[in-house]
This record gives C-alpha cells, sequence and structure tokens, in this order.
C-alpha cells in the first residue's frame, strides 16, 4: 500500500507511518464504499477531506500516540500546498482551506485570499456541522451542503456583507487559477468541476480510480510524487510547525506492562475485617443515601398490570369488581441506578504506610456499599516497576542510535491491577491492594477510562486517588503533568466524569476539574462517600 519511498530518500520515514496511521484510521472507522460511489471532483474531494479529520480524530483518541505522525504528515501536506499553490485551480485551494480550518490551522499569507476567506466565512455554520461529523454519510452530505453554498456564493445568491461571488474564481471554473478577487465578469462556459473531472478520467493520460487529481492537495491525495519536507519544517521543540508536539508521555514499549486481575483472589478472613471496619465507619451514609436514592424512585411503579407486585390501591376495586384483572403494579426500570463507578488507587511507594490502608479501607466501604444499592463498580490500581528486558530493550535502542527523544517512559513497565472488576460479586481481592514503585498517573487513567467506557451504563464516574504529581524514575516531570492533562480533558470528551481525590496533597486541583483534598486521613472513607452519593443524587 505503500512505496518504499524511504530507501530513495524521497519522504521522511514518521510521514509514511502518518500516512499509514490514516490509512488504518480510514479502514477502521470510515465506510470507503459510500465515498467510491461518490463521482470524482470537488465534492467527493471536500468529502474525503471532511471524513479524514473525523477518522483521525477517533484514532488519535484510541491511539494518541499516533498524533505525532499525524502531525507530521499534516506539516508534510501543508510543505506540499505551498509549493503546488500557484498551479492549483480555486476549487483545489477551496478544499485545502476547508481542510486547514477542520484541523484549526491558520491559513498562511499567500493563501489568505479575499474570495477564499468570503467563501469559508459564508460555509462557516456548515463547517460546524462538518467538524461535527458522526459517519461517512454525514461527511458526504456536509460536502455537498458546503458545495451548495460555495455554488449560491458564486451566483450571488448569498450576501457575505463584503464580496459578491464573481466567474474568474469560482468552484466550478477549470481555467487557470488567479488571486483576485471575485468580480462581476461574465462566466465562462464550463461544467461544473464533478462532469469536468469525470471527463477528465476518460484521458489516456489519466491514472486509475483510486487516484486522486493532478491538483490534489492536502491528507486526501496519495504519496505519488512527493517531495520530502524541507530541513525548516520542524520548530524549535522538535515537533512539526502547524501541530503543536503532542505532551503526551509515550513509552518506549508496551508489551512489558501486565494487568493482573485478582477479583476474588484475596484473603477472605482479611476481607470480612476489612468489610466489617467499613460498615461501621459508613453505615449511616449509606443507609442516608439509599434513602434518598428510594425517595426518588417511590413513584415510579406502573400500575394496573396483570402480573407483579399486589398495588394496594387497587384492593377496593378488587373487591367490588369481580371481573377486574390488573390489581399489581411492577416497578418501572430506574435510570437514576444505571450508573458505573470505577475507583483507581495510586500504588505508588509514597502511598506506603497509612494512606494505603486507609485507601484499602476506603475502596471497600464504597465498593460494599455500592454492591448493595445496586450500582456495578469496579477497584483498580496502578503504579510502575523497573524491568530488566525493557533496559535491555532501551540499550539496544541506545547502541543502535534510534532517535529516543519522542518517549518519556524507557525502562520501567506498568503493573496494572484489577481487585474487583465489574459485574463481580467476591470483592476480596481488594484486600491484596500494595504499593509499588512509581505513579505515572496518566496512562493509568487512560486505561482506566477505557475500560469504564466499553462497560453500559447510562452514567460512568471515575474516582481517582492520589497523594501527588505523577512521576517515574526516567520521565520528564512535564511532559507526565501535561499528559495527565491531555487524558483528563480526553476522558472528559467520553463523558466520563472526573473527580480527583487528594490525599494529603492539592497536586489534584492542578489537573481534575472536580477535586476534593483530604487533609485528615481518618477522613478519607467518609469524605469520599459524601462526594460520590452527592453525585449519584444529581441527575
Amino acid at each position: 500500500m505503500i512505496p518504499d519511498y524511504a530507501l530513495e530518500g524521497g519522504v521522511e520515514r514518521d510521514v509514511l507511518i502518518g500516512y499509514l496511521d490514516l490509512l488504518v484510521a480510514r479502514a477502521k472507522h470510515a465506510s470507503p464504499g459510500e465515498l467510491d460511489a461518490l463521482p470524482r471532483g470537488v465534492t467527493a474531494n471536500l468529502a474525503q477531506v471532511i471524513d479524514d479529520r473525523r477518522v483521525c480524530a477517533q484514532l488519535l483518541d484510541e491511539y494518541p500516540g499516533a498524533r505525532w505522525f499525524i502531525g507530521t504528515l499534516r506539516q508534510h501536506a501543508a510543505e506540499r500546498a505551498r509549493e503546488r499553490w500557484p498551479k492549483l485551480h480555486w476549487r483545489d485551494r477551496l478544499v485545502w482551506l476547508v481542510e486547514r480550518a477542520l484541523w484549526d490551522e491558520q491559513p498562511t499569507a499567500a493563501e489568505a485570499s479575499h474570495s477564499l476567506l468570503a467563501a469559508l466565512h459564508a460555509a462557516g455554520d456548515i463547517l460546524t456541522q462538518a467538524r461535527a461529523s458522526g459517519s461517512t454519510a454525514h461527511s458526504i452530505d456536509a460536502a455537498h451542503a458546503l458545495v451548495t453554498r460555495v455554488r449560491a456564493l458564486s451566483a450571488g445568491d448569498v450576501n457575505t456583507m463584503t464580496f459578491t461571488a464573481g466567474p474568474v474564481e469560482d468552484i466550478d471554473t477549470d481555467t487557470a487559477p488567479s488571486s483576485a478577487p471575485f468580480d462581476d465578469s461574465p462566466r465562462p462556459e464550463a461544467d461544473n468541476a464533478d462532469e469536468a473531472d469525470n471527463a477528465a478520467t476518460s484521458r489516456p493520460s489519466d491514472k486509475s480510480r483510486g487516484a486522486q487529481s493532478e491538483n490534489a492537495v492536502g491528507m486526501a491525495q496519495t504519496l505519488a510524487g512527493a517531495q520530502q519536507p524541507s530541513s525548516d519544517s520542524h520548530d524549535a521543540a522538535g515537533g512539526p510547525r502547524g501541530f503543536a508536539r503532542p505532551q503526551l508521555s509515550l513509552p518506549l514499549a508496551t508489551e512489558f506492562d501486565e494487568i493482573t486481575d485478582l477479583t476474588g483472589q484475596g484473603d477472605s478472613a482479611a476481607w470480612r475485617e476489612l468489610r466489617a471496619r467499613a460498615r461501621a465507619d459508613t453505615a449511616p451514609l449509606k443507609d442516608k443515601l439509599e434513602r434518598a436514592l428510594s425517595a426518588d424512585e417511590r413513584i415510579r411503579w406502573r400500575r394496573e398490570q396483570e402480573r407483579g407486585e399486589l398495588d394496594r390501591t387497587a384492593l377496593a376495586r378488587l373487591a367490588t369488581s369481580p371481573g377486574y384483572r390488573t390489581p399489581f403494579r411492577t416497578q418501572r426500570p430506574s435510570k437514576g441506578r444505571d450508573v458505573a463507578v470505577t475507583l483507581l488507587i495510586d500504588r505508588s511507594g509514597s502511598m506506603a504506610g497509612r494512606k494505603i490502608e486507609l485507601a484499602r479501607l476506603c475502596a471497600s466501604a464504597l465498593c460494599d456499599a455500592l454492591t448493595q444499592l445496586s450500582f456495578d463498580c469496579e477497584v483498580l490500581g496502578y503504579c510502575s516497576l523497573e524491568s530488566a528486558r525493557m533496559q535491555q530493550l532501551y540499550t539496544r535502542q541506545r547502541a543502535a542510535g534510534a532517535d529516543l527523544r519522542r518517549y518519556n517512559r524507557f525502562v520501567e513497565r506498568l503493573d496494572l491491577k484489577v481487585y474487583k472488576r465489574f459485574g463481580a460479586t467476591d470483592m476480596s481481592g481488594i484486600a491484596a491492594l500494595d504499593c509499588g514503585h512509581e505513579n505515572p498517573d496518566g496512562e493509568a487513567l487512560a486505561w482506566a477510562a477505557a475500560r469504564l467506557a466499553e462497560h453500559p451504563a447510562g452514567r460512568r464516574i471515575l474516582m481517582v486517588f492520589s497523594d501527588g504529581y505523577p512521576s517515574t524514575g526516567d520521565g520528564d516531570p512535564q511532559v507526565l503533568r501535561s499528559d495527565l492533562r491531555e487524558r483528563v480533558a480526553a476522558s472528559g470528551q467520553r463523558g466520563i466524569e472526573l473527580v480527583g481525590i487528594g490525599v494529603l496533597t492539592d497536586a489534584d486541583e492542578d489537573f481534575y476539574p472536580h477535586n476534593v483534598v483530604v487533609s485528615r486521613l481518618a477522613q478519607l472513607p467518609s469524605t469520599v462517600f459524601s462526594v460520590l452519593s452527592s453525585m449519584l443524587l444529581v441527575r
């Protein structure tokens, strides 16, 4: 699918990887058949551009490490557009600026002609809809709407308050491009862009259906004939211009990470003792929450049913009406308890001692109470540990001269543990909660959020217990902090309600919009339970 341009020195390796990521995103999240069914032309190009932005957003949400390579591909596309700009038709320039707008990139001075900016301004509402595209069909609809709007502008049917569309530059003109504003000169005799492009496909010099036209620009084009980006295509920080360098903490390798499911594998006697202590601390709070939930659900009954619980209000009618057959009631499904809760606990070395003991007690109290109240919950823990195999890989990579600047975890593996998974009734695994070494919070948060997002529930709440800033033995602290902020924002966009619980620290205030600082360890279970109760009672 991708020629080996690297052997010829034509294209940077990261550009090829970015293009491969784009193809993967298309294969995984797009409907190629719908796009292939479109006639070649400006509408098809716009639909591809809109859909590429949509599928890349989904890919980056699943695989944040691809952001660097997609960014490099964006820079490569910008370089190609700059080189070919004088030869591009107006409609191809428009497609490129639409692509720029979808990626939140500002046009350069050479690209910002009055007519193009007027067209973008007139189609601002459609661009907003295009950014929110949820499927290939929506992308195609947005492309059709955009073409219709620009044609209306060209015909003078849309008043931009600044420019009037004329035919020297319009979406249907197949003549040489110009950079003058729209004017009122007579329209040239030319078919629309789709028909012109269809006619062009019959020429002997044209390539196959899968190839883009000679004037194609942006990520929608193939890499055939592409030139290597210029040496100044990176900014001082080492990232490609026009696309901010990702501030994610990327591991050198993930195959050494370990996920251990300890559900039901803890010491039963230790769990019973832990549960007894937890209930002594939180039983009054649990009873109060249960009363509040029951009051909220009291009126949710279906009456006049042939089966179910006997409805006392129907007893009189049952006695006076011999043919009466519906004196029962059934409870309506209550969405108030359609909530999944994940507890994610920092297991770093600084949590050892009294902190981890109370975190264990708090997790027991919350999990026990939530299960009794018919809420589904999960308890997870995380830390990082030095890995001899990862150290060996790092040493080999350095000896081979590999560029490792984009990574921020080199010799430590993630040690992720599931103490109680969703749906399990045996919670003894919580008694096995222990401490490790370091705490890469961002990566652990992404793991927990992905598990929670896959669980079917009307609401999803993720509570993170931590006693300080994210840290690893070999990572840049600033990158770790920006990584956590990015992960928090991404989880929020997925509809997950995040709460940061600071255990004797206010560090969580820097990362979690909704945070609680517990200044006295003895108050940890009751404080966290109160916070969670207030969230559960808010619809």
